[in-house]
C-alpha cells in the first residue's frame, strides 16, 4: 500500500507530512483491498482543505474533502469520513449468503404444528 502526499498552492511541513501519513494509514483497518491513498493539502486563502483519495481493489475509488481553519483538525475530519464510506462499502458488500442459514431450518422444524 502507498500514501502519497502532495500539497496544492503551498508547501507541505514534515510536521503535516507525518501527521497525514500516520491517520491515513489506519483507514487499512477499515477495509484491507486498500491500494493507495493520496491525500492533497490544499490552503485557499485563511482555510486548509484536505482531500484523500482512496484506489482500492476492484476500481473501487473513494474520495472524502474537509475544510477547516486548522490543517490538522481538517485532516481528522477528512479521516473519519472516508473511515465511515470504507465501512459502509464492506458492510455492504460482505458476503452474507451463507448467514443463518442452518438456524432458519432448524427454527422450522422445531416449530410446534
Amino acid at each position: 500500500m502507498q500514501i502519497v502526499v502532495s500539497a496544492r498552492h503551498g508547501e507541505i511541513t514534515n510536521e503535516m507530512k507525518e501527521y497525514a501519513e500516520r491517520k491515513t494509514s489506519k483507514l487499512l483497518k477499515y477495509y484491507d483491498k486498500i491500494q493507495e491513498i493520496e491525500v492533497i493539502l490544499d490552503r485557499e486563502s485563511a482555510k486548509h482543505r484536505v482531500e484523500i483519495i482512496v484506489n482500492a481493489e476492484h476500481r473501487n475509488m473513494f474520495v472524502a474533502t474537509e475544510t477547516d481553519d486548522d490543517c490538522f483538525a481538517a485532516t481528522d475530519l477528512v479521516v473519519d469520513k472516508m473511515e465511515r464510506q470504507l465501512t459502509k462499502h464492506k458492510e455492504k458488500h460482505r458476503n452474507r449468503k451463507h448467514l443463518n442459514k442452518h438456524s432458519e431450518k432448524s427454527e422450522e422444524t422445531t416449530e410446534p404444528a
